[in-house]
């Protein structure tokens, strides 16, 4: 058991976490300051707290599983897309995932959705092959454009359009990339697309 203080008014209030977490305190509740505590526990001081799954008591007290982290990371390992797909959309499309903590990156349609409320990182490197069209990508949030990148050289065999940003995103939001301008048709190998939690709200 370890005590957790957060800063503010002293009244002295006592939760017991079910499920092994142990026994957690905390003093006060004016400040949104999250404690990780002995047991994988968090325990949040929140006098607004928000509906996003949480256990919360009617005292402001957000209790939350510290291991619930969110992070992927995508690769295309392949130039094309097989024979039978066929991408009407102009979604980009990965192959690979190399890191999916939470399982939220679905790899047969390369969309993540959010499992709750949060600011989100958000990157992208789509690399074009031997294409001599100028093509635009972009970050797609609930089918609405966030952000756009371009390559457009046309004396290189190989470049790419890359962006990140932060983004406040609501739970069960999707996040993909769209092929806006120009087409892929030389492959886009060793692209990536990579997301993580920063901090939930």
């Amino acid at each position: 058991m370890v005590p957790a203080r957060c800063p503010g008014r002293c009244a002295i209030l006592a939760l017991t976490l079910l499920l092994g977490c142990g026994v957690a305190f905390c003093l006060g509740q004016n400040d949104t300051e999250p404690i990780v505590l002995e047991g994988k526990c968090l325990v949040v001081c929140d006098s607004n707290p928000s509906s996003d799954g949480a256990v919360t008591s009617s005292l402001g007290i957000s209790v939350r599983s510290a291991g619930a982290k969110v992070a992927f990371s995508a690769v295309r390992g392949t130039n094309h897309e097989p024979s039978e797909m066929s991408n009407t959309s102009m979604t980009i499309y990965f192959d690979q995932v190399l890191v999916n903590i939470g399982n939220h990156f679905d790899l047969k349609t390369s969309v993540f959705q959010a499992p709750r409320r949060g600011i989100y990182s958000f990157s992208f490197h789509v690399v074009k092959v031997y294409n001599r069209q100028t093509i635009q990508v972009n970050l797609m949030q609930n089918d609405y454009p966030v952000i756009s990148a371009f390559a457009g050289d046309q004396d290189v065999t190989r470049e790419a359009a890359s962006n990140g940003v932060l983004l406040m995103v609501e739970r069960e939001d999707r996040v993909y990339l769209k092929l806006e301008r120009g087409t892929l048709m030389g492959g886009w190998k060793y692209s990536t697309f990579s997301g993580f939690l920063v901090f939930p709200l």
